[in-house]
């Protein structure tokens, strides 16, 4: 089961954490990923993490604004979004898959297993 927070209303330029907590141990062939939806759109890939070693990857969009990253202990997954932007808003969403993905198919939402249940961000202009 996966947990996400950390969501809320933002200015352009600011800066919000996500948090996504696992609640059972994260394997380490485990891949976790960020996807996000907006309205009137398909979900999409924002970055994911290979639990094993850490291996990250982004959609060139977030690119030098997000960071993803882990914490073994607390078995949760956080992304860090600064700069943000309208465009950023979104319901977003953490996801796991049992295996060290690529980063090809890290980026597809039918890759993963388990899912989060959303939240939203907003940025206003």
């Amino acid at each position: 089961q996966l947990q996400a927070s950390g969501g809320g209303l933002v200015q352009a330029g600011g800066s919000l954490r996500l948090s996504c907590a696992a609640s059972a141990r994260a394997s380490n062939r485990y891949t976790m990923g960020w996807f996000r939806q907006a309205p009137g759109k398909e979900r999409e890939f924002v970055a994911a993490i290979r639990w094993a070693d850490s291996n990250t990857f982004y959609t060139r969009s977030v690119k030098g604004r997000f960071t993803i990253s882990k914490d073994n202990a607390r078995n949760t997954v956080y992304l860090q979004m600064n700069d943000l932007k309208p465009e950023d808003t979104a319901v977003y969403y953490c996801a796991a898959d049992p295996s060290a993905l690529i980063m090809s198919s890290a980026m597809m939402s039918r890759q993963y297993d388990y899912w989060g249940q959303g939240t939203l961000v907003t940025v206003s202009s």
